[in-house]
């Protein structure tokens, strides 16, 4: 943390000499440009984040607590593996929705995306099988895994308003409206919070007030969002891919949705291991609220893919910059809440947790403070391969991703050294194959890594 510290200073002492020069000057008013294109974007992710923790809190309130959080952490982990797939609707609607066939072509191709997620998820909660299928992955008993699928078949129809929600996401990040981005999630998040306190108090089953909170709040963030881009948003100057196909689409989509899908692989295969260890549900609760915690940090450094797909890839110096000094205050925050009584306040008083599972999420949040700075450098490859449009590198990382993340798991479990400890350091290991494997396939790619090509805008 010193070194940390130290690293900060240093830092803003060389800004303080940049800022002596016109170069120093261009640079600072480039830092300060970005800063206000990123941080409502940063604040977008911390809402999105925190509604899991307030569904943490509530199921952490439920009679058998421990139990209630465990299979809402399978049923959640299950449905983010058809969810993933539509994270990078932002991106597309970004990029491609810039002339009135890309949008509408773009919009088209959310609802199809939607659709052939939906179904097979039905497929999979609806007949035996499935269900079958799910008991075994997870290695819990009939009641648990009929309570699993309850939650997927009523998460099911949020696949499509999320599906339209990314794309008009994308369409106000074009616009550089993330103000407006940022207000939504506020309202977002409110509605979660509202839903889950009258579910609560009003008696509710926990299925009932956990799929409420998220499809009522999911609904008004599409609502506001479809009313907010019709009254501010504006068009490229120049409109671009006005006869885009479906096809290429796809191209630049399946790549992304491959690393969203292997992302969301990466908690079921952890649980798969865990939950067949001794504690194994206290131990899945302790990761879900841990994890869940780590990703309000993960989030924010996730912008940085709508900062380069809006920016482009001129001045990467500055980027880098701009990337290393958010990372480093994003890190240092974790930290801090990590190693002081903080925890306690949030896990303890704010969520209601009680010990095992509290303690042992402490433990997996001071682990989870290695990702944010592994999760910038990964998004600044990830954002060369997107504005290249050389997506495919990032689906090889995405699966790279998974397969190490299988392999350590299983090595670890046949050694029964598999906890919620080792769990938390597996998946560290797994982004650090994914970075490395997009690394190299940036390094790959035809254009100098100092292109200067930039996206166009919106005359901004």
């Amino acid at each position: 943390m010193i070194l940390l510290v130290r690293k900060v200073s240093q830092g803003v002492r060389n800004l303080r000499l940049y800022c002596g020069s016109s170069y120093g000057v261009n640079v600072t008013s480039k830092l300060a440009g970005y800063w206000r294109f990123y941080w409502p974007l940063t604040l977008t992710g911390f809402a999105m984040v925190l509604g899991l923790q307030f569904q943490n809190a509530t199921l952490a309130r439920y009679p058998d607590a421990v139990r209630e959080l465990a299979v809402f952490a399978l049923a959640q982990g299950t449905f983010g593996l058809f969810q993933a797939a539509l994270n990078f609707m932002p991106q597309l609607s970004n990029v491609y929705a810039r002339s009135p066939i890309g949008r509408q072509r773009s919009q088209r191709f959310s609802l199809a995306i939607s659709t052939a997620l939906a179904v097979p998820l039905l497929l999979l909660v609806l007949g035996e099988p499935g269900r079958g299928l799910i008991g075994l992955a997870y290695g819990v008993d009939a009641t648990v895994t009929a309570r699993v699928t309850e939650y997927l078949l009523l998460l099911t129809p949020l696949l499509w308003v999320n599906g339209q929600r990314h794309y008009y996401v994308g369409l106000l990040v074009q616009a550089r409206l993330t103000g407006w981005v940022t207000i939504l999630n506020v309202c977002y998040l409110s509605a979660i919070v509202l839903i889950l306190m009258v579910g609560y108090r009003a008696g509710w089953r926990v299925v009932w007030t956990l799929v409420g909170a998220q499809t009522g709040a999911a609904l008004l963030h599409l609502t506001l969002a479809i009313l907010i881009g019709r009254l501010r948003y504006v068009p490229p100057v120049e409109p671009e891919h006005a006869a885009v196909s479906y096809s290429e689409l796809i191209r630049f989509f399946i790549p992304m949705t491959t690393t969203g899908i292997m992302f969301a692989l990466s908690r079921p295969i952890l649980y798969g291991f865990v939950g067949r260890t001794p504690a194994g549900l206290v131990s899945i609760a302790a990761l879900r609220v841990g994890f869940d915690f780590s990703m309000i940090f993960q989030q924010a450094a996730n912008q940085f893919r709508h900062f380069f797909v809006t920016y482009g890839l001129d001045d990467l110096a500055a980027k880098r910059r701009f990337m290393g000094l958010v990372g480093t205050g994003i890190t240092l925050i974790m930290l801090v809440i990590a190693v002081s009584p903080l925890s306690d306040t949030v896990l303890g008083n704010l969520l209601g947790l009680r010990d095992p599972v509290k303690a042992r999420a402490v433990e997996v949040i001071l682990i989870m403070c290695l990702l944010p700075g592994i999760i910038v450098l990964r998004n600044y490859f990830h954002g060369i391969l997107m504005v290249r449009r050389r997506t495919a590198g990032m689906a090889a990382g995405g699966i790279l991703r998974v397969a190490g993340i299988y392999a350590i798991a299983q090595l670890l479990f046949s050694m029964e050294a598999l906890d919620h400890v080792s769990a938390a350091f597996v998946l560290l290991a797994g982004f650090g194959i994914e970075t490395a494997a997009v690394v190299v396939a940036a390094r790959r790619t035809h254009s100098p890594m100092g292109s200067t090509r930039t996206r166009s805008t919106n005359g901004r």
